[in-house]
């Protein structure tokens, strides 16, 4: 691992968030070798803002295109997760992109034992409750989805905020047919039914928490973690409502 590369990127998305202001990211389009060097900037941008200092991280985002594709991972900091009704007064983003997904919770610590034996059935044997989240799309990288695959990686996967709705007592549930809603200010209902790129929102849970505890680290009960859009992402404006519903498990909304 090149620590002078990781170093610079992270140094970059630092000042973005600092500064507010995206940067260009195909300056470093080669800087980083691979996933194992975009989850260091992860861990080194955390570290410098101390999103972590006193506890491991409670709130993550994992998914990938498809079940072929390589699942990928990032914490989320701590002041960007909200409970519905949530308002987004004085929060800074750059792009708003919405995501409707479906947020787990442990209901038991995970190690790296546990987690080296996990298939999809026994991982969803772990979960205790889900909720309906709006994921805020955002980006320190002017190109933001457009940036080169490494660097959204390195910025928690365009990553801006999480809210969550009202949990759940978890239960199975025939995911091809669910159905999704998303309103956005005033444009027309977005309806989506089974359109989870993985099939199902627990089908990467096993790859999650063997990412987490891959240090030997712990997944402590009580770790969320959001899997995936049902609807793409969706653009919206400062000063629109968006209202995110599943059939018969909830709704979620952000005032932006």
């Amino acid at each position: 691992m090149s620590t002078s590369s990781v170093q610079i990127v992270a140094d970059t998305l630092l000042s973005a968030r600092q500064q507010g202001q995206p940067h260009v990211a195909a300056v470093f389009d080669k800087a980083l070798a691979g996933a194992d060097e975009a989850y260091a900037v992860q861990e080194a941008v955390s570290g410098a803002l101390r999103w972590f200092a006193n506890a491991a991280p409670r709130h993550w985002k994992s998914g990938g295109q498809s079940r072929q594709s390589v699942l990928t991972h990032a914490p989320l900091p701590p002041h960007g997760v909200w409970t519905s009704p949530a308002i987004a007064n004085g929060f800074s983003f750059t792009r708003r992109g919405i995501e409707a997904e479906i947020a787990l919770r442990l209901g038991r610590d995970v190690d790296a034992r546990l987690a080296a034996e996990l298939d999809e059935t026994a991982a969803v044997e772990l979960i205790d409750a889900m909720a309906v989240s709006i994921e805020i799309v955002d980006s320190r990288w002017t190109e933001c989805m457009a940036a080169p695959p490494l660097l959204r990686l390195a910025d928690l996967q365009c990553h801006g905020a999480l809210i969550l709705g009202d949990w759940q007592p978890w239960k199975a549930r025939d995911w091809s047919r669910q159905v999704c809603r998303v309103a956005i200010g005033s444009k027309d209902v977005v309806e989506r039914c089974g359109t989870h790129a993985l099939g199902a929102p627990t089908w990467g849970l096993g790859a999650w928490l063997r990412h987490i505890t891959r240090n030997g680290a712990i997944a402590g009960a009580g770790t969320v973690v959001t899997t995936g859009t049902w609807v793409g992402i969706l653009d919206a404006r400062e000063g629109d409502l968006v209202v995110a519903e599943f059939e018969g498990i909830g709704s979620t909304r952000v005032q932006l």
